[in-house]
Formats: structure tokens, C-alpha cells, sequence
């Protein structure tokens, strides 16, 4: 998907789900029981997107069943793989082979901070007694997205995943985001051809965040993010913002 020029309007195709998980790793349900839940959606495309690590050896099985799918469906089925940022410079824990996908779609669920990561629990208990502000962990959040899409942008097409969702699990709103901050992920979505994720199940991002993206022309995708067939291509929030 390309990037339009800025203030361009992108239609939200809700007939394509940009982000679901299987068996394979954090879902339920089989490639072929999810092609069938999205085939009575009306949905047109898919992105498998499971997440994936240094360790993760299943990739070829995954990409297989993806493509015996892709022949027994008139969706389009595309093999992707979710990944972590885990270092504040962006450093990936990439799978050791991406010969099989096609796209990778990247997410900070942990805060990387120096030389470690930190739970969303973690977060909390020094925003308690002070050690970090808001402030700080919105700009570090921020930081480490933007490098962590430079770095993935250099093996496939990205997308970034439940932006800034790390913020509410810890129990923080995006207020702390400046519209620096703000324009400088938009920045880097435009830099990399970054397609922003509004992520169904974890309401992420928000109504401000998205109208931003919107209106500089960042390509937004709906992602149910689903574990369970039967909520694939289901839209409630996509559809409220």
C-alpha cells in the first residue's frame, strides 16, 4: 500500500483484516477455520500476522498452510509475522527466517529502557514512585517505534501494530504524546511506507491519533488482531473511529 500525499483521505477498506493470529502461536483456531470465519465476514483479504521470535521454528509450516488456503479460497491470503522491538535502538527479535514473508508487522509490548525491557507492570511501579514521568515514557515509546520501523522497513513492507497501546496498559492516555512526538511517528511512517494498524481488540490507536495519521495521509488498516475465528473481520471500534 502506497502512502498518499498529505491531508489525502484514505478509505478504511473493512473488508480487509490486516492482523490475525492462528494456532501457530497466540490463537486458537486453524489457518483453513479462520479463512472460513473471514469467507462468511465478506471479507476479501487477510494478513497472517503470528507472532514470531528469535526461536520461532514453525515459520515454514505457517507459510504452507497459508498458501494450500490461498488455493481453496477466493481471498487473498497474505503470510506475515508480528515482531517485537527490544531495544531502544530498534534492534528486532526477528525469526532467523524471513525468506517466507511478506510483510512484517512490528509492536512494542514491553518498554525497552536501557538494557532490558519493561512489563507494562514495570512501567507502572516506576511511574508510582517517580522514577519516570508520563512525559518520559510516551518519548521513549515513541522513539523506539520509530527506529524499530527503520530497522524492519529494510527486510519487508511494515505495518505497525496496536500503536501506542502500550500507554493504556499502563495506565496512561496519549495526552502524554506531544504533537511533536506525534509528527514525528508520522514522520516515520511516511519514511518507511508504514501502514498504521486500528487495532479492534485492543482500541488502539485513539480517535485523536487516527485523525492525525488520517490527515497526513497515512495509510490506516483495520486489524481485528483476533485469537478466535469468530471475531475475524467483527468491527466495532474500527468502525466507531
Amino acid at each position: 500500500m502506497q502512502v498518499g500525499a498529505p491531508g489525502a483521505g484514505h478509505a478504511l477498506d473493512l473488508t480487509v483484516d490486516a492482523h490475525v493470529h492462528t494456532g501457530f502461536a497466540a490463537g486458537r483456531d486453524s489457518v483453513g477455520v479462520i479463512v472460513s470465519s473471514a469467507d462468511r465476514a465478506g471479507l476479501t483479504a487477510l494478513t497472517f500476522a503470528d507472532q514470531a521470535g528469535p526461536d520461532t521454528a514453525w515459520l515454514p509450516a505457517y507459510a504452507d498452510a497459508i498458501r494450500r488456503a490461498s488455493r481453496r479460497t477466493e481471498l487473498t491470503l497474505r503470510i506475515a509475522a508480528e515482531v517485537e522491538v527490544v531495544r531502544p535502538d530498534g534492534w528486532l527479535a526477528l525469526p532467523a527466517d524471513l525468506g517466507d514473508l511478506e510483510a512484517l508487522s512490528v509492536a512494542v509490548s514491553r518498554l525497552p529502557y536501557g538494557s532490558t525491557t519493561l512489563s507494562p507492570r514495570d512501567v507502572r511501579g516506576l511511574l508510582a514512585d517517580g522514577r519516570l514521568t508520563p512525559e518520559q515514557v510516551a518519548e521513549i515509546l515513541i522513539e523506539v517505534t520509530v527506529n524499530g520501523l527503520d530497522r524492519a522497513a529494510r527486510y519487508a513492507p511494515t505495518q505497525l501494530a496496536r500503536p501506542l497501546g502500550l500507554l493504556a496498559e499502563v495506565g496512561l492516555d496519549d495526552s502524554a504524546v506531544t504533537s511533536e512526538l506525534l509528527g514525528a511517528l508520522i514522520d516515520a511512517c511516511w519514511t518507511t511506507g508504514t501502514a498504521v494498524e486500528i487495532s479492534e481488540a485492543w482500541r488502539s490507536p485513539s480517535v485523536r491519533v487516527v485523525t492525525d495519521l488520517r490527515e497526513s495521509g497515512v495509510p490506516l488498516m483495520a486489524a481485528s488482531d483476533a485469537r478466535y475465528a469468530d471475531v475475524v473481520g467483527r468491527w466495532q471500534y474500527v468502525r466507531r473511529v
